[in-house]
This record gives C-alpha cells, sequence and structure tokens, in this order.
C-alpha cells in the first residue's frame, strides 16, 4: 500500500509536466501561470508535508494515507473540470494536499512494518521504484490521453486508482502511531507554510516581472521574516513540527541539503525541456513523453541493484557518484538545438536517469537512518519537504531564468533574421503580454516562419542558461554529498550494567545505525536516545 501511495502522490508531476505546451494553448496561459500549474502542486505538498507527518503520528497514519489518497482524488477531478487556469491551480492544489499526507505516511507504514535498518533499505529501494514509475508513465499517459482527447483527461487515472487503493486500505491496512505525547504544532506550521508560499511566489513574479517590484520585495521579506520565525518557535515549541536537534546529525543535513539542491536542479530542468519539446521540436505530447520517459526508466533500471548496494557500498560513494554523473548528463545536453534527433538526445537522458537512480534510495534511507528510530517518521518527513520545497523552486527559478534570457536576446534574433522594426515591437510586446507561447497565435503574414524561428532560438538561449544552472547546483548537492557524508569508524562501546541503571546513554540509534557495534550485558537495557526529548 505505500508503494501505491507514493505512486498517486507523484503521477501528476511528469503528467502535467509534459502537458504544459497543450494547456498554455488551451487557456493562453503565460509562462508564469505555467509555473504556477507546476508550483500549486508542490507548495502544498511542501508545506504541509510535515504537518501530515504529526498528525499521522497523533492521530494514526491509516487515517491520513486514506485522506491523502481522498485529497488527490477530488484535485484531480477539480482539474478534470477546469476550463480556466485558476480552476486548474485549483484542482493541483487540492492533489498537493493530498501527496503532502501520503509522502510522510507511507514512509513511516514501512518504518513501523520492517524497523530492522538493513532490512528497511529494500522496502524503501521498493519505494523509490514505486516513485519513480509514476514520473516514468506520467509522460505516456498524458501523451496517449491527449493524441485522442483534450489535456483535461489526464487526470483521470488518478481517481480509480485512488478510489481503489482506499477501499484496500481501509481492509488491509493496521493503524499505527508514535509512540509519545506528540502535538499539533500550529505556530510552526504556519510560519513554514508562508515562509514556502512566499519564497516561491516571489521568485515566479520577479522573474514574469522585475524583482524590484514591490509586491515581490514584500514576498520575498515575508519569506525571510517567516523562516526566521519558524527557526525560533521551533526551538522554544515542546512538541516541534520538525526538531531542529535532527540536523546535529550531519547524514541527516546532508541528504536533507542534497534533495533540495538537487530536486531543485532536475524538477527545473524537466520544466523547461518539456517546453523546448512543445516549442522549439513541435514535438506531440506522446513523442515529448517517449523522450522524458527515459530518465525515468533508467532510474527504475537502476534503483533495484542500488538498494542491495548500500550495503556493500557506503551512501557517500553513491550519492556524490550519482550526482556526479546527472551533472555531466545536464552539460552534455547544453548542445541542444532546434534540430537534435532522438538517438542523440536519448543517451543524455539514460545518463541523467542513472545518476538519479543512484541518489534517491540511498539519500532517502540515509534521512532514515541517521537518526534515532522515534524520530525516524519526523526525518523522513523533513527530508521529504525540502526535497518538494526543492521541487516548487525549480520551475520558479529555472522558469524565470528561460523567461528572463530567452526574453532579452528575443530582439537581437528578431532582427538577424529580418524582421522590421514594427514587426519586433509587435513581437516583443505580445511576449511581454502573453509570455513566449503567444508568438505562435501571432498574424505576422510572411515573416511568421521567421519570427518563430527566432524565438526557437531564443528560447534555446534560455534553456542552455538552465541547463548550466541544474549542472552547477547537481554539482553543489555533490560537493555536499562528498564532504558531510562520512563514514564514521567503526567502534566497539561496552554498556555496563551501572550505565545502563544509571540511564547514561553510551551510544544511540543514530549511532549504530551510522557504524557503532553496540555491545551490551546480558539484561543491560536498551539507551534510550535523547535526540528531540525535552
Amino acid at each position: 500500500m505505500a508503494c501505491v501511495g507514493v505512486f498517486v502522490a507523484y503521477l501528476p508531476v511528469t503528467t502535467v509536466s509534459v502537458s504544459l505546451p497543450a494547456v498554455q494553448r488551451a487557456l493562453h496561459a503565460s509562462t508564469a501561470q505555467l509555473a504556477w500549474v507546476s508550483d500549486a502542486f508542490v507548495l502544498p505538498m511542501a508545506a504541509l508535508i510535515l504537518t501530515a507527518g504529526v498528525v499521522g503520528d497523533v492521530h494514526g497514519r491509516k487515517k491520513v494515507f486514506q485522506a491523502g489518497l481522498a485529497f488527490c482524488a477530488a484535485g484531480a477531478a477539480t482539474a478534470l473540470s477546469a476550463r480556466s487556469v485558476e480552476v486548474l491551480w485549483a484542482g493541483q492544489a487540492l492533489a498537493g494536499v493530498g501527496a503532502a499526507a501520503l509522502l510522510p505516511t507511507t514512509l513511516a507504514l514501512i518504518s513501523h512494518v520492517v524497523p530492522d535498518p538493513r532490512e528497511r533499505g529494500k522496502f524503501i529501494g521498493l519505494w523509490a521504484t514505486s516513485l519513480l514509475s509514476a514520473l516514468a508513465l506520467g509522460p505516456l499517459i498524458a501523451g496517449l490521453v491527449l493524441e485522442h482527447f483534450s489535456w483535461r483527461w489526464v487526470f483521470l487515472l488518478t481517481i480509480p486508482v485512488s478510489l481503489v487503493a482506499m477501499v484496500c486500505a481501509a481492509r488491509l491496512l493496521t493503524d499505527s502511531r508514535a509512540a509519545g505525547s506528540r502535538r499539533l504544532d500550529w505556530p510552526g506550521q504556519l510560519t513554514a507554510a508562508l515562509a514556502v508560499t512566499a519564497l516561491v511566489y516571489g521568485v515566479i513574479e520577479g522573474g514574469a516581472g522585475s524583482f524590484s517590484d514591490a509586491k515581490v520585495l514584500v514576498a520575498l521579506g515575508t519569506a525571510v521574516v517567516s523562516g526566521t520565525a519558524f527557526v525560533l518557535v521551533e526551538r522554544r515549541s515542546d512538541s516541534p513540527m520538525l526538531d531542529l536537534k535532527l540536523f546535529r546529525s550531519a547524514a541527516f543535513s546532508a541528504t536533507t541539503l542534497i534533495a533540495l539542491i538537487s530536486f531543485l536542479g532536475l524538477i527545473g530542468f524537466f520544466f523547461a525541456l518539456s517546453l523546448y519539446f512543445g516549442m522549439v521540436q513541435q514535438l506531440s505530447t506522446l513523442e515529448a513523453g517517449a523522450r522524458l520517459v527515459t530518465v525515468s526508466l533508467m532510474a527504475i533500471l537502476v534503483g533495484a541493484p542500488v538498494g542491495r548496494l548500500m550495503h556493500r557500498v557506503p551512501a557517500r560513494t553513491l550519492i556524490t557518484g550519482g550526482l556526479l554523473v546527472s551533472a555531466g548528463s545536464l552539460l552534455s545536453l547544453t548542445t541542444l538545438d532546434a534540430g537534435t534527433s532522438y538517438l542523440s538526445l536519448v543517451w543524455r537522458l539514460a545518463l541523467l536517469g542513472l545518476g538519479m537512480g543512484l541518489v534517491i534510495t540511498p539519500m532517502t534511507a540515509t534521512a532514515v537512518a541517521s537518526v534515532p528510530h522515534h524520530l525516524a517518521g519526523m526525518a523522513a518527513a523533513g527530508n521529504n519537504a525540502f526535497r518538494q520545497v526543492g521541487a516548487a523552486l525549480g520551475p520558479a527559478v529555472l522558469g524565470a531564468l528561460l523567461t528572463s534570457r530567452a526574453t532579452g536576446s528575443l530582439p537581437g534574433h528578431l532582427a538577424e533574421a529580418g524582421l522590421t522594426g514594427a514587426q519586433r515591437q509587435s513581437v516583443v510586446a505580445a511576449v511581454d503580454q502573453g509570455g513566449l507561447g503567444a508568438v505562435a497565435a501571432m498574424d505576422l503574414g510572411p515573416a511568421r516562419g521567421r519570427a518563430l524561428g527566432a524565438l526557437s532560438e531564443a528560447f534555446l538561449d534560455g534553456l542552455h542558461l538552465c541547463l548550466i544552472v541544474s549542472a552547477v547546483l547537481t554539482l553543489l548537492a555533490a560537493a555536499v554529498a562528498a564532504v558531510l557524508l562520512r563514514t564514521p569508524r567503526r567502534t566497539t562501546t561496552v554498556v555496563t550494567g551501572a550505565d545502563a541503571g544509571a540511564g547514561t546513554d553510551t551510544a544511540t540509534a543514530a549511532d549504530a545505525g551510522a557504524g557503532t557495534e553496540v555491545v551490551r550485558p546480558r539484561g543491560a537495557a536498551e539507551p534510550r536516545p535523547e535526540l528531540g526529548r525535552r
């Protein structure tokens, strides 16, 4: 059921991404509005994922799991009926709430059923494979649907899958809660949600207009103030949503930072590449999906053996190596042009999938195993939250860079194409008003073909910048992994009866998971991890 849940949660990511050109044509949406189609889903997921983890710990993970499926079905039904971009945003937001409930709950269910870290790694590998399967099938589903029907029908599959999973969960799942007395942390929730929303809004609107606009400055200032307030609130809370002591673990801090940075680059890359297929290469959604699916399929093929390799190869080696491979793939894609063939493209996308497959499973498993067992659910939710913040910022940051670079270079390319001054001004005005896709709807007479060629060249300028930024971010994540994910020396610690009786914590569960061998005399009590206790 955990695998089904994460499949439902991630299915909209690539399904919607490859449908963006069709959405843009049908709803006459600007590039900034398209970025919000993606971020309307990712934002609530990032903002609510920690709260969902706490609600599951307090009220039962089975209930939260089923609620998440219900929200996903409701969001898909809303998007299916959308006749405007605003209604589509609303549907995506509901689905994002559902995904926020599913992601930490599915990992917590695995952690509850499989407490042994070594055995748990195999099941997290299956969980990651299900996530990647959703990313792989999304483009193909969207492509097949859009060949014969309206873009709205790409949301249909989520509804029956979610409803059937709810029925099965009611019969098959046993409920579980976290030990202790956790409760909802409303101040932390509100400040976190405000910080994430304000940050992404400021980046999107700043990229679409100007970062000196008053509303953008207010949004970014709100993000800074809210983020600072969140840290202060969590430090003083008796039941924090995200215990900041988790970051004392170098492995948890590293995997969290890697998740944020790498997903910012990768999800932003998928956003830009889907527009490249539609606007520059004029591919159908099915043709675009067949190319994008290469990434996820390769990641799936690599993910299964990586789950077994984790007990033989250090996570540091796997994650750093995977990120370096991904960065190399992104840099190789900077030679893309309007005529790049499928064969020339597919090996580079397969290389990117190979890198992703080496990273996702060990990154998630390391985050969960790097803290005491009773905080595994919070660690999983925290890692997922930062991953989704990166995923929300990806389309926002790279969409802003793409638009800024493309619109800046467009007048020069129009002049090179031989358009008159009046024609150049009308094209630039249309782009400023309706985004890059507005040029396709303009009546420029014989100059239309040349204008579209100039638009393609300008778009490629923006795409190449996005690829370079994505590669740099991925290299930064690789540096973080190489520096912080160090394998500790294996030591043997003897816990005496006196120590046990006095409550001395000679080794925590996190230490044991990180390579410390704990030897206790017969009858000695298990140490109680103090991380996160007040």
